[in-house]
């Protein structure tokens, strides 16, 4: 939480202690171990400040109606030094705190004072924190899907980092592997198709155009001169033409979509350095595996899991989870992460609980590694679901759906649900300038509060911030509201880093705009009270920034002008 509300609940339960003691001092309340009790934020402001349960915790304890312990505290506190403006009982024995007009200055002081470092706090204390997210095959175009994981992985990155984390960013290149031999496949026999004739695509091959566009420049380059060597050379030469390309096409589609990584992580690296080979020796002498019918199996079972898997094939071939195991014992174990954190689709949720039981064998804390599974998103236009694109009359991809739909957008849009929760994306909805369409719904209240400063100021009228006396003025209901609202953000990041849950944050913006719209109907900024008006021009100021910088968080631009 921001150190003024930390300090605020503090006082409070200062407050409330030394009531305690003073109302057992007098014999009002008898003698006892007393234990600790919640200051919450009421869900009706109406109610007041902050919810006190302390009376209602301690009836046992102290044996007495809660009502009665309440009474006793209430007239007990001392709200000398304190935020605290009053102190009332609620229902059977709940205490109301309400606070004062020092409380709601200084927390516009704050925001003003700490501008874009405001929000952010050391709850991580600095863990090394790894997020894995999109990592889509380099075969072919990244699909929706990975769209949603984009938006989210990044916002979640970011906002682990707001909360104290060091935070890093990675993506997962499967250059090796069953999808690379079908697209060696693939890539041979368009290559073949252009020399000669009834070459077929099996079924299982990769159909794209762009397989077909490869193996055209490919031919452009060599001619024919790879139909004469043998298969195991062709395809390797293809693969080696091909692949960079579309891992750079992934990059540079990614940075589109504002996402940069700190690490492309390559697969192929992790055989060529032998650590998947150790892997695999690590859990042999961990005793946790057995050989059955030629293959090398894992004893998954022993660890929770539904049935046991296959390590190493009868023909000697590793499976996929190999790599996958040594790729997260290398980020844990050799990069000495504190916690990697994978987003991934939700059909992934019986492949998580495998890796982490082969990661226990190894010795390593499974809880430092989370998965985020995130469900499928479907496209909506005219309130109809689309499978296609009109345009080419193919699957929608990330480029494609960017260019129908403005990145602010897109990245807002995939972060409006829990990562859990199935995703219905409105087209319309997403390109529409309206109230309705919530980027632009925060956009314009951002670009309303520079316009207002801006014609404030072409008027000779320019905020004061130093004279934070004036901020004492700021006492009508829309206003505390507004205030409250941004007290709350510091808390409302933590909560977002430790639920993985960036959605959140899209969702403060939203109920922060909805404030401010709220004060600008009530309040008016220019008025014949000059003290007013500079403390109604600080708030704005407060407000321009906290949206400024959570925008700004999230990668989505701040419009002064719309």
């Amino acid at each position: 939480m921001s150190m003024l509300v930390a300090k605020t609940k503090e006082q409070i339960k200062s407050a409330i202690l030394s009531a305690v003691q003073k109302a057992q001092n007098s014999g009002a309340l008898p003698e006892a171990e007393l234990t600790d009790f919640n200051i919450e934020t009421p869900a009706n402001r109406d109610h007041g400040d902050f919810a006190v349960n302390a009376a209602m915790v301690w009836a046992r304890a102290l044996k007495c109606a809660p009502r009665k312990i309440a009474e006793a505290i209430t007239e007990n506190i001392d709200y000398k030094d304190t935020y605290i403006k009053s102190a009332e009982i609620a229902g059977p024995g709940f205490i109301n705190i309400r606070l004062n007009d020092n409380y709601y200055g200084d927390v516009v002081n704050d925001v003003l004072t700490k501008g874009a470092d405001y929000g952010k706090s050391d709850f991580g204390g600095g863990k090394r924190v790894l997020v894995e997210f999109v990592s889509a095959n380099p075969t072919g175009p990244m699909h929706i899907g990975n769209a949603r994981g984009g938006a989210l992985g990044d916002c979640l990155a970011a906002v682990l980092s707001a909360a104290g984390y060091y935070t890093e960013r990675e993506f997962y290149i499967n250059d090796a592997g069953n999808q690379i031999n079908k697209f060696a496949l693939s890539l041979d026999l368009r290559y073949r198709q252009l020399f000669e004739d009834g070459i077929e695509m099996p079924e299982d091959s990769y159909h794209g155009d762009d397989i077909i566009e490869h193996a055209k420049n490919f031919a452009e380059i060599n001619g024919d001169k790879y139909m004469n060597v043998s298969e195991e050379e062709r395809r390797a030469a293809l693969v080696e033409f091909a692949l960079p390309k579309n891992i750079q096409g992934l990059h540079d589609d990614l940075l589109k979509y504002r996402i940069e990584y700190n690490t492309w992580f390559k697969e192929s690296t992790l055989h060529k350095s032998g650590e998947a080979a150790r892997v695999i020796e690590l859990l042999k002498q961990s005793g946790n595996t057995y050989e059955k019918e030629g293959a090398l199996w894992f004893n998954a079972e022993k660890f929770g899991c539904e049935k046991d898997f296959v390590l190493i094939r009868a023909n000697g071939v590793p499976t996929y989870i190999v790599p996958d195991i040594a790729y997260h014992y290398n980020k844990l174990e050799v990069r000495k992460f504190d916690k990697a954190i994978d987003i991934l689709g939700a059909d992934h949720h019986g492949y998580v609980p495998r890796l982490k039981a082969a990661l226990t064998a190894l010795g390593v804390d499974a809880d430092r590694l989370d998965a985020v599974l995130m469900q499928m998103v479907r496209l909506v236009r005219n309130g109809e679901v689309i499978k296609a694109s009109k345009r080419s009359g193919k699957a929608i991809t990330l480029v494609t759906l960017l260019e129908e739909v403005p990145i602010d957008a897109a990245r807002f849009f995939f972060n409006l649900r829990e990562p859990n929760s199935h995703f219905d994306f409105d087209l319309d909805l997403a390109v529409s300038e309206s109230n309705t369409n919530p980027v632009y719904y925060v956009q314009y209240a951002h670009a309303r509060i520079c316009s207002i400063i801006r014609n404030l100021k072409e008027e000779g009228i320019a905020a004061d911030c130093g004279k934070t006396e004036d901020l004492l003025l700021l006492t009508a209901p829309e206003e505390r509201e507004l205030i409250n609202h941004i007290a709350a953000l510091t808390d409302e990041i933590i909560l977002s880093a430790k639920t993985y849950d960036p959605a959140r944050i899209t969702h403060y913006l939203v109920d922060l705009a909805t404030d401010f719209h709220k004060f600008y109907a009530a309040c008016r900024v220019k008025g014949e009270d000059k003290n007013l008006v500079n403390a109604r021009l600080c708030l704005c100021e407060a407000t321009r920034t906290v949206i400024k910088n959570l925008l700004e968080m999230l990668k989505i631009s701040a419009p002064e002008k719309m």
